[in-house]
């Protein structure tokens, strides 16, 4: 017999959350008092994060206060919808750090009061803090800030999620990048950053493992042209810095953004940038509109009012892992979902054509980089033709013959 059309009509609007404010999805306001006991059906989620300070006027591409923080309160909305379902309710706990308040005492709070599922958007220092204090709590922490490849290495901890893809990912993608298009000679520029340091790194070892020679590496020395706003003497001394050297596409390592975008167009000879700025491999971005990505960055526009980012997306990301391995478990108890997050079983739609998992080796999230330029997207990693016997998807990163990480009971 078919179903009357009213009902499908209510069904759809009632899976995309289209039924009123009294189902809006629950947020840090919403939290219930420190000595209030949380109602099994009610999953809370913490997310701790360092605020940005306000953008300067003039500075179009200043990081918004909400970065991160927008992307976590979407998840929290695409879990209650899922969760209208499943009779299960989320709530997000922020705490935003300030000078007197530490990532371990707030990770302290929150595992205080029973929040078994913490998200983190702190460098790799703090994130093995928090990890650290909480551990032997039953406590998952979601990393979506620090990049760093020891926390998939030497530092990885058992409690430890990555949502943030490593260096090493992010080079690998740009490495196949530049291998599909036969740019084999790399001039690598390294800023005086540690982080900088860092993706020199990573580069070099995508470099070795995608066969690219790397021509010519030289420091950068002339401060942070890029936010210069006024012609100094420094300038005309930069434009001579490529002189005289062979190479297909220059790689800058500049975390910072202090300089890397000073790069393009300046080179003496007429070659492509690439690396943390130009060209770059990252997980989000507003051109993105493929496999339902549209739906999502349209969702985001209307609920932050701005650009979804890459962190933005990262942390939803992690929300979303939480509420959709407790769909699939059928569950949102922390002893049966943890270990499900590393099974193969686990598996997470994401807008990626691909559902993403994490791997039981060092607990990265396994997913596609998208390649960029600031307008444009280029490209998706892996490649086409690069193949791994488990997934394309772990040519990106360090795979399980080379990990370093061990852990430890």
């Amino acid at each position: 017999m078919p179903i009357p059309a009213r009902f499908l009509f209510a069904l759809l609007a009632l899976s995309l959350g289209l039924c009123g404010p009294g189902l809006r999805a629950a947020s840090a306001q919403d939290t219930a008092p420190a000595s209030t006991a949380i109602p099994p059906s009610e999953t809370h989620i913490g997310l701790i994060y360092r605020p940005e300070p306000a953008p300067s006027s003039y500075d179009a591409e200043a990081v918004p206060e909400d970065e991160g923080v927008a992307g976590a309160r979407m998840a929290i909305k695409d879990n209650n919808n899922t969760g209208r379902f499943t009779k299960q309710t989320y709530v997000l706990d922020e705490i935003a750090l300030d000078a007197e308040k530490t990532a371990v005492a707030a990770a302290g709070d929150l595992a205080g009061r029973g929040i078994r599922y913490l998200i983190v958007a702190l460098p790799a220092a703090e994130l093995l803090a928090v990890a650290d204090a909480v551990k032997g709590q039953g406590v998952t922490v979601f990393n979506i800030a620090a990049p760093d490849d020891r926390l998939r290495g030497a530092d990885c901890r058992r409690n430890v999620f990555h949502v943030v893809p490593s260096r090493a990912m992010q080079t690998d993608a740009l490495a196949q990048f530049f291998t599909l298009m036969r740019w084999r000679k790399m001039f690598l520029i390294v800023g005086p950053q540690e982080n900088d340091r860092l993706y020199a790194d990573a580069f070099r070892n995508s470099a070795k493992k995608f066969a690219l020679k790397l021509n010519a590496e030289k420091a950068w020395t002339f401060g942070p042209l890029a936010k210069a706003r006024g012609d100094t003497p420094t300038r005309s001394e930069a434009m001579v810095f490529t002189r005289g050297l062979d190479y297909d596409i220059a790689v800058v390592a500049d975390e910072a953004g202090d300089w890397g975008d000073y790069v393009p167009f300046r080179t003496v000879d007429p070659r492509p940038v690439a690396g943390t700025q130009g060209l770059i491999a990252t997980t989000w971005h507003p051109m993105l509109e493929t496999w339902g990505a549209a739906q999502a960055q349209n969702r985001f526009r209307r609920q932050a009012g701005r650009l979804m980012r890459p962190l933005d997306y990262q942390a939803w990301a992690a929300v979303r892992s939480v509420g959709e391995a407790a769909t699939q478990r059928k569950t949102a108890d922390p002893a049966v979902l943890t270990p499900y997050f590393a099974d193969p079983a686990f598996s997470l739609p994401a807008y990626k054509g691909v559902s993403l998992t994490y791997r039981p080796w060092d607990h990265q999230l396994r997913q596609p980089l998208i390649v960029v330029q600031p307008k444009a997207l280029v490209s998706v990693a892996p490649e086409q033709g690069f193949t791994h016997q488990r997934t394309p998807l772990d040519t990106l990163g360090i795979d399980l013959p080379e990990t370093a990480c061990k852990f430890a009971d």
